[in-house]
C-alpha cells in the first residue's frame, strides 16, 4: 500500500476503542486486539469506490451501510439508512468530514476537489455551516498533498474561514468534549495535524485531546499521510488484518491509481 486513505482508516481503528472512553495520554498500547473499523471507514472506503467507479455517492453509500451495519452511525444517517428514499436529511454531524479524505487525493486542482467534496456532503447534509467545516478539512488536506508547509496550511485556514488555530493540544486534553459536529471536531483535528510531528504521534494526539476520538483520529490521519507520506509497516499491517478483504482490495486499487 502507498499510504493514501489507509490513513484516515488508520486513525479510526486505533481510535475506535477510545470513542466513548477517553484515555487523555499518547501513551496507550499502539496495538489493541480490540479495536474495529467503525462507520468512519466504511463510509471512507465507499467513497473511494464511488471515485474509482464512478458510481452515484447517494446510492453507494447507503449499500455499504447496508452491507456494514452497526458500526456506529448516528440517529440520523440510521433513519436515513432505514427510510432508502437517498434524499438528504440535514445532517449536522460529522460524517461528510470523517469519509472525505478519498478526495484530497484524487484530484491535483482545488476546483474539483471543493466540488466533488460538496458533492459527496450533500448525499446527507443540507446546512451550509457543515459545508463550511467540510471546506475547511478538505483545504488541508489538499495542501497537505501537494506540499505546503503546516505554516501555510494554518495562515490559509485561518485567514479564509476566520478560525482560531492557535489553540494547542495540551489545552484541548484538558477542555475538549464529545461533539459530533463538524465544528466541534474538524479544527480539533487540524490542530492536532498541526502540532504532530510524524503520522503516529499524530494519532496518539488525536486521541489524547479526548472527544469524538476515533472522528477525530480519522481526520487527523488523513491529513497526516497526505503531509508526512509515511506510515510505518506495522500500522499497516495492523490496520490491514482487521479490514474486511474488498476493504483492502480496494485500497491497493485506489493507491495505484491516484497515490
Amino acid at each position: 500500500m502507498k499510504n493514501t486513505i489507509i490513513g484516515a482508516i488508520a486513525g479510526d481503528l486505533i481510535g475506535s476503542i477510545y470513542e466513548f472512553h477517553n484515555i487523555r495520554t499518547v501513551d496507550f498500547p499502539s496495538f489493541d486486539e480490540k479495536c474495529d473499523f467503525t462507520d468512519d471507514s466504511v463510509l471512507t472506503i465507499a467513497l473511494a469506490d464511488c471515485i474509482l467507479h464512478h458510481k452515484d455517492f447517494g446510492k453507494n453509500i447507503w449499500e455499504y451501510a447496508k452491507k456494514y451495519p452497526n458500526r456506529g452511525y448516528g440517529g440520523g444517517f440510521m433513519q436515513w439508512i432505514i427510510r432508502g428514499d437517498l434524499k438528504p436529511y440535514g445532517s449536522f454531524g460529522n460524517g461528510s468530514a470523517m469519509r472525505v479524505s478519498p478526495v484530497g487525493f484524487a484530484y491535483n486542482d482545488i476546483d474539483p476537489v471543493l466540488c466533488v467534496a460538496r458533492q459527496s456532503a450533500e448525499v446527507t447534509t443540507i446546512i451550509q455551516k457543515e459545508l463550511k467545516e467540510l471546506k475547511q478539512l478538505r483545504l488541508p488536506f489538499f495542501y497537505a498533498r501537494t506540499g505546503k508547509s503546516k505554516a501555510f496550511i494554518k495562515e490559509y485556514i485561518s485567514t479564509a474561514f476566520g478560525y482560531d488555530l492557535n489553540n494547542t493540544v495540551e489545552n484541548l486534553r484538558k477542555t475538549n468534549q464529545f461533539d459530533e459536529t463538524c465544528q466541534g471536531s474538524v479544527p480539533q483535528a487540524v490542530i492536532v495535524f498541526l502540532e504532530s510531528t510524524d503520522f503516529e504521534n499524530a494519532i496518539r494526539l488525536a486521541i489524547l485531546i479526548g472527544g469524538d476520538s476515533d472522528t477525530i483520529a480519522c481526520m487527523t490521519g488523513g491529513i497526516a499521510a497526505a503531509f508526512y507520506r509515511e506510515i510505518s509497516e506495522e500500522i499497516i499491517r495492523f490496520v490491514s488484518n482487521k479490514l474486511p478483504t474488498e476493504f483492502n482490495d480496494l485500497i491497493k486499487e485506489f493507491d495505484e491509481k491516484f497515490s
